[in-house]
């Protein structure tokens, strides 16, 4: 069976472009990365008075985007563009995809993850899930249970951002379901996340799902399977892999998800971590993250999402 039809504007949706969820006194608006810096699209359809969706939900959930690449165009144009659009490095983040209506993750994904971990190889993907709290943006700060845990590691992720229904899709055409993708970090809590047979619990701490600083369109990334994957603590490389190192490749996940449960517009789909990671060392050598690091996750073409532990 094909994917289902989903939304009726699909084919219309926006190529070329990178989006951001932008923190504000309001909740989180639309942010459109240009080469001018971020254009802060509420504030530019109010500056021009021109019509467009305000959040990536809109976005995501099938509006018109003609208008927004219009906004986008006179805002470049206009020399009043200046007072909406800011530097990357001033503009304040929230997660790229604030309200996903799931956030699906995937155990175990990658060769060298599941070697230096002492697992086998999945015969199918391992998915569990995080909600909504878990969700940090870039350059978010993330305070650390300490009362319940101290062995903090990070996992740096490729994320599929799904932008159509999809229910039985086949995995040659799985990818078409794909609104863009992010790169996001997989914080546990490896106590808890061993405390019992179910790993949940290590994984949906507050603020443990950071993602950004964008949503890139999926036609800006035509292979996901070739993209470098990194993490940084401190400064110091701590993980240094590839997407083609994956178990179970994009599209395979997608089409596996989609026999079980509808996925739809807006949900994301981390897809799993390389070798690397603080469970992976031996005992003796492991350094647990701590208050006060600074994580930096990055995946090629997607941008570098920092956070600092608190």
């Amino acid at each position: 069976m094909a994917a289902a039809a989903g939304r009726k504007n699909y084919s219309a949706r926006p190529t070329g472009m990178t989006f951001a969820s932008l923190a504000g006194k309001h909740g989180h608006t639309l942010g459109v990365k240009t080469g001018a810096g971020i254009l802060d699209v509420a504030a530019a359809a109010t500056l021009f008075r021109m019509k467009a969706p305000l959040t990536i939900d809109e976005v995501l959930a099938g509006a018109d985007c003609a208008p927004l690449r219009r906004l986008v165009e006179k805002s470049l144009a206009d020399r009043r563009g200046s007072k909406v659009l800011t530097p990357e490095s001033r503009a304040k983040f929230g997660p790229a995809v604030p309200h996903p209506p799931k956030i699906i993750c995937v155990g175990l994904n990658y060769r060298q993850h599941a070697a230096e971990t002492g697992n086998p190889i999945p015969p199918v993907p391992m998915l569990f899930n995080k909600y909504e709290n878990t969700l940090t943006g870039h350059r978010g700060k993330v305070k650390l249970p300490l009362a319940v845990d101290h062995t903090f590691d990070y996992e740096v992720e490729l994320v599929v951002v799904i932008g159509r229904k999809a229910v039985n899709v086949p995995e040659n055409k799985a990818l078409s379901c794909v609104f863009g993708y992010a790169t996001g970090n997989d914080l546990s809590a490896r106590a808890l996340q061993r405390a019992s047979s179910q790993i949940m619990l290590g994984k949906i701490l507050d603020g443990f799902a950071p993602l950004g600083p964008y949503v890139v369109s999926a036609d800006q990334i035509p292979d996901p399977q070739n993209l470098r994957v990194t993490t940084h603590v401190n400064g110091e490389l701590r993980q240094n892999s590839n997407t083609a190192d994956m178990i179970f490749n994009c599209a395979q996940i997608i089409s596996y998800c989609s026999r079980h449960f509808t996925l739809k517009p807006g949900d994301i789909i981390y897809t799993g971590t390389p070798g690397g990671v603080v469970l992976g060392y031996p005992p003796e050598k492991r350094v647990w993250l701590k208050p006060g690091d600074k994580v930096v996750t990055e995946v090629e073409k997607l941008g570098a999402l920092e956070v600092t532990l608190t």
